[in-house]
Formats: structure tokens, sequence, C-alpha cells
């Protein structure tokens, strides 16, 4: 028997069987964009991480220390190295990828973990009181283009040492990498036991997003690494606030210095990733009678000295603002060869820095641009290159470095300075423990005060009483 269907009924059904589709497409999609850590809004990412830190609240600083070792593993597995170093380059346009590589591996290797957080006991006739470092909760932390794998490694590792899980508000520019970084470290933690969703994110960072992060009422801490208006925000949201801010650091190099080393320290200092991290050297204030030698010195390894005024002032034009208040976003983190061929200039890759002699007013020596550009000053003596350098730094008390063997000079500079970071006969990175002794941050609170963070910097520190016990002295 044959029956006759309805042709509007068959339409109908059709219909509905699309519709069926594409909701399951997009409700795909929706768990596609949700898994591991990564969120359609930024409500979501925010109750998802609060749950995962209930979680981690209750487990001990050996499960903690277990979860940091998965973060370790996974960020140094070649795999991993490669794609987040890569496409931290091609995303943002920012920097090199051989440094980058350095500044993930170090993040991943040397930032502290659970042995940071000691425990401090005072006993005496009315018993015990111990001093311990615990957790906020849910931090949110603002991440910048400069440094984005790097900071969430770094951030990460620290934060969930202390207990807390962490929402992460990057910056647009470097979206899919952060993306890629969060799913796979959310994903190697769950596989491996860990509470999910420790480490969370939107898939749109926005500015909206970040006010809606800031003023949520679950996130009790916020970090910021970045500017001096994102800084400004968070320390005026009411809540706790970590706020690395910009700098400008000197260089001062004297007479009694190793010339040659310092020429080299200066070059791979202030090129490091095409000097786009906030300690490297911005402008170098040497004595008059090595002045010389250090520039010729520092062409030999690498720099490329331009010696014609009107095309220092061609190249301030190309890479500075129409209004001269800082760098052109275009230029942040380009190569020295890139920038010299916008002004007709063309060198061999091996060259890393553009220098110049400039007087000390000059817009290079006063603002931080964040470019391998870096302008030498030619001072009367070593306390007139210290007192420029102090002015030069214009108080961020960031970093500044000097190379010297004179101790009473290198006291007077530290001491003058209050920077963060002072390193001495060296390259500014061995601050942040890349081939120096120390330990490894990508979040220098210079403006809160906290310096080089460290878990026990995203934590509260709380006080438990024993009334009249335990006091066996």
């Amino acid at each position: 028997m044959i029956t006759e269907i309805d042709e509007n009924m068959l339409k109908e059904v059709v219909q509905r069987v699309i519709q069926q589709a594409k909701a399951d497409l997009q409700a795909e999609s929706s768990r596609e964009v949700c898994e591991y850590g990564v969120f359609n809004c930024m409500n979501d990412a925010i109750m998802a991480a609060e749950k995962a830190q209930k979680q981690l609240l209750v487990q001990s600083p050996t499960q903690r220390q277990q979860w940091v070792d998965i973060i370790r593993k996974t960020c140094l597995s070649k795999e991993v190295m490669k794609k987040i170093s890569h496409m931290a380059v091609d995303e943002t346009g920012i920097g090199r990828y051989s440094d980058k590589v350095i500044k993930n591996t170090a993040a991943a290797k040397f930032t502290p973990d659970i042995n940071d957080l000691i425990t401090e006991a005072r006993s005496g006739e009315h018993g015990l009181t111990l001093f311990e470092y615990c957790p906020f909760g849910v931090i949110g932390a603002i991440t910048p283009t400069t440094n984005p794998t790097e900071t969430i490694i770094n951030n990460s590792i620290g934060m969930i040492t202390g207990g807390n899980t962490v929402v992460f508000s990057p910056h647009p520019r470097a979206k899919n990498t952060s993306i890629y970084l969060v799913k796979t470290l959310n994903k190697a933690l769950h596989q491996a036991g860990a509470p999910l969703n420790m480490i969370t994110m939107i898939a749109e960072p926005s500015l909206e997003a970040t006010d809606e992060m800031i003023n949520h009422p679950s996130v009790r801490m916020l970090v910021a690494t970045g500017g001096p208006a994102i800084v400004k925000k968070v320390l005026s949201s009411g809540k706790k606030a970590i706020g690395a801010g910009p700098g400008n650091p000197p260089v001062v190099v004297d007479e009694t210095a190793n010339i040659e080393q310092a020429a080299k320290d200066i070059v791979d200092g202030s090129s490091f990733d095409n000097n786009v991290p906030c300690i490297a050297e911005k402008e170098v204030f040497a004595v008059d009678s090595i002045f010389d030698y250090l520039l010729i010195s520092m062409k030999r390894v690498g720099a490329y000295e331009i010696k014609d005024n009107i095309c220092v002032e061609k190249l301030w034009n190309l890479v500075s603002k129409e209004d001269g208040s800082g760098p052109k976003v275009e230029f942040v983190g380009k190569s020295a060869k890139y920038i010299l061929q916008k002004i007709g200039i063309e060198v061999e890759d091996t060259i890393r820095l553009i220098i110049m002699e400039t007087d000390k007013s000059h817009p290079f020596v006063q603002q931080e641009m964040m470019m391998p550009i870096l302008p030498l000053v030619r001072c009367e003596n070593v306390d007139q290159a210290i007192a420029w350098a102090y002015e030069a730094e214009h108080g961020n008390r960031h970093s500044a470095m000097m190379h010297s063997t004179n101790i009473t000079k290198l006291s007077k500079m530290a001491k003058l300075m209050e920077t963060t970071i002072f390193v001495k006969n060296g390259p500014s990175y061995a601050g942040l423990g890349i081939y120096g002794q120390g330990y490894t941050t990508f979040t220098i609170a210079g403006p809160t005060g906290e310096g080089l963070t460290s878990p026990r910097s995203f934590c509260r520190k709380r006080e438990c009483v024993l009334k009249d016990m335990f006091n066996i002295r």
C-alpha cells in the first residue's frame, strides 16, 4: 500500500532535521571551546576556576607540587616548547623564536615551587603559634602581548603552588597562543588526576571581559603584568592587587670595567627577544675615557651604529608615535634588521642591535621603546653617569645594570637606584635567573612592592594559635 506524503509535512520534517543538526554542531563547538579551561564567557571561566579551587584547597602541598611538576614537564616537552615559542612570535609579531624558547624554558624550570612557602613558628610560655602562607582563592591575571606564554607558565606555577586557581585575561593579539597553552596544560593536569580547570580563560579576550573579571566577586586577587594603565585599573579595584609596571632600565659603564665583556653583555641583554623584556637595557651611560672603545666593541658583537644625526631623527620619526608619547605598536619587538630596512639600510642577520651616540635628553634615552634600539650617552665621569642613569629611570625602580670593578661606585648606584633588580657585570636577563643565580619571574611588581613575585606573593599569611601547649623549653 502506497501512502502519499504531504509536501508541507515533508518540508517541516527536513527543516527540523536541519535545525537539530545545527544545534548539535553548535553544542559540539561550544564543548570544544569550553574544553580544558577555555570558555565562551568570563563568568563561566571564573565559576569553573572557583570549583577547581575548592578541590585544590583540601589537597596537600605534596599534591600541589605534583601538579606543578606536570606543568613543568608539559611545557618542557619538545613539541609543546617548540609550538608555544613559534606561536607567540607568529601571532604577536613580537620577539625572536630562539629567545622565546629560552624564556619559556626558564619560566618552566626556574619558577619557584612549594619550597618557597616556608612556615614560621613562635613558642613561649603561652603556647605555640604558626604563621603559614595560604591561598587567596581565585586569582585574576592579566598577561601582556610581549610575554604571553612565559607569563602564563610563570603565574600558573606560582599561583597553583599557593593553592590558588587562576583566570587569565590575555592580550587579544596573543589569543590563540594563550588558548593552546591553557588547553594543553589543563589536559595534562586532568589526565594526571588534578582538578579540572585550575587554569582558565575566555575564548575571545577583550577589555570588557577584563573589567568583568576585575569586578567579579569570586575573584579575590588581581595580578596585572603590563603597562601603567592596566596596573592603575587593578590597583583601584578595591581588591588585593599586584602590579608589574613599566621600566626604562639604564646601564652604566665606568673606566674600571672589562670593556669587551661589558660590550657583549649589553648587546646580548638589550637585543634579547628584540628588547621586549621590561628588564632589558634601554640606554647606556659610559664615561668618556672608555666610550669609544665600548662602542667599537659593541659593533664587533652584533651592533650596528648610526652615526648621522639626520638618520637618527629619521629613525625616531619612524618608530615613535606622532605626538612622541611612545613607540608605534607595529615596531615593538621587531628585529634590528627589519627596522633598519625601513630607513633604507640593509644589514646581515648577525646584526641584532641598533646603537647611536645621543645626548641625555634625547627621547630614545628618556622613553622605553621595547625594540632593539640602544642610545649611548657620553659622560665626564662615573658619578655623572650614575646621576644621569637615575634621571632616565624616572623613578620606576624596576631594573638597572652597571659594569665596573669599583665596589664603592657599584654600591653607590645600587643604593641610589632602588631598583627591584640590579645586575652587576652581566646582561640584564641574569636578573631573571637566565644564566644568573636566582629564580625566574615575568611578573616584576615594582609599583606594589612585591618585587620578583613567587608563590608566597600570591598567598595570605595566616596565624594558627595553640594556647598554653607545645612549649617544651
